[in-house]
């Protein structure tokens, strides 16, 4: 039996018809009575041990009830239990399966700027400096250098604290190694791709650098409240999505949550390096999807 085919069989037993009120009510209550009652047979399972001989049976009955109710919930919200199934294991394939021994595995494709003139693309390997200086006032500064030449402003923290953020470009650097997008540095470094007014209004315009622009700071702020992500291997889903959410309609769209995730994980770690440091050099390698922090 396939799920839509339950789907219809099960909308045969509703006791409850309807799209409003108590219809919607009863398999609302009765998904929480089933998952309550999911933890009272694991409970006994764990105060009897192998004594509660009926521990599969009655696990086994209560997820076929739990079905049962998102099944009847499906088909008063005119939604297709198989349509969600389909849905739900893309999502999942794209936050876990798609992570390899060595890491995400990429997705397509994997540069965005491929088969464009020289002057259109991110060099596929480059060192980046980031230097630590303080202004004529005694305030922390920070500078880029990418293959010797200075890419941008002086950056400070803008805060009343020196947490750091003055470093942020580490996190534009590591989506361009391991995602092969930055509006921000792609901009600043003259690799618009004004070949394509299209691409160059929209992938490379305004929007798309504030959008940038925007995660690095919603990033940094996550790893500050989160220690940095010191001794982390996962991140929030909910900060993914967010994520996922702010980069519909642009080229990377195309990247898992696993690929972000990858991302976050490294650059942060790339950041805490260059902080102790008070600066450093980085390589990036673009084809190898390499970012890290080359020796003093």
């Amino acid at each position: 039996m396939d799920l839509r085919e339950y789907q219809e069989k099960a909308a045969e037993t509703d006791q409850v018809p309807g799209t409003e009120g108590d219809a919607l009510i009863v398999p609302l209550l009765g998904m929480a009575g089933e998952a309550a009652s999911l933890l009272v047979e694991y409970k006994k399972r764990i105060r009897d041990g192998e004594a509660h001989r009926l521990f599969r049976e009655q696990i086994s009955e209560e997820l076929g009830d739990l079905l049962w109710y998102v099944a009847n919930l499906a088909s008063k919200f005119n939604l297709d239990l198989d349509d969600i199934a389909t849905e739900n294991l893309r999502k999942t394939q794209r936050r876990w399966l798609a992570v390899g021994p060595g890491g995400p595995v990429a997705t397509m494709p994997l540069l965005f700027d491929e088969g464009l003139a020289e002057t259109e693309q991110f060099p596929r390997a480059m060192v980046a400096e980031i230097g630590d200086s303080s202004d004529g006032r005694g305030v922390a500064t920070a500078t880029l250098k990418i293959d010797g030449e200075s890419i941008g402003h002086k950056l400070r923290d803008n805060a009343y604290e020196d947490d750091g953020y003055r470093f942020h470009d580490v996190f534009h650097l590591g989506n361009i190694a391991l995602l092969g997008w930055s509006p921000t540095l792609r901009g600043l470094m003259h690799k618009k791709r004004r070949s394509d007014p299209i691409v160059d209004d929209v992938e490379d315009g305004g929007r798309a650098i504030v959008i940038d622009e925007g995660i690095a700071a919603f990033v940094f702020d996550y790893a500050r409240r989160n220690n940095f992500l010191e001794g982390v291997s996962r991140v929030d889903y909910e900060l993914l999505r967010t994520i996922g959410n702010l980069t519909q309609g642009f080229e990377v769209a195309v990247r898992s949550p696993a690929e972000w995730e990858h991302a976050i994980l490294t650059s942060t770690a790339v950041w805490r390096d260059i902080r102790e440091r008070g600066g450093g050099r980085i390589r990036l390698d673009l084809r190898e999807r390499e970012f890290v922090v080359l020796p003093d």
